[in-house]
């Protein structure tokens, strides 16, 4: 499975991952109010033999094919994307 990693320009560290490119109709706006521009990082495939930085593979797949979108954020977060994150 393909996915689509976007940065976040607003929130240094955080990462939005979806299943479709530039298709953010999964994503709650009040999410992506607060992310900002999503700028894209790459493709990346969920399915091969590498690995991510800094998330689970199978875990991003798991939230891309439950609530349509994964969130990526840095573990010194100001709280808000923690609230977000589970928004569907």
């Amino acid at each position: 499975m393909l996915c689509a990693i976007y940065r976040s320009r607003k929130k240094p560290g955080s990462y939005l991952y979806i299943q479709k490119r530039d298709d953010f109709s999964a994503v709650p706006s009040m999410l992506l109010a607060h992310f900002g521009k999503p700028e894209l990082v790459m493709m990346f495939n969920l399915a091969g033999n590498q690995s991510l930085r800094h998330a689970d593979k199978y875990d991003v797949k798991e939230k891309i094919l439950s609530q349509g979108f994964y969130l990526q954020i840095p573990e010194q977060d100001d709280g808000l994307f923690n609230s977000l994150s589970e928004i569907k």
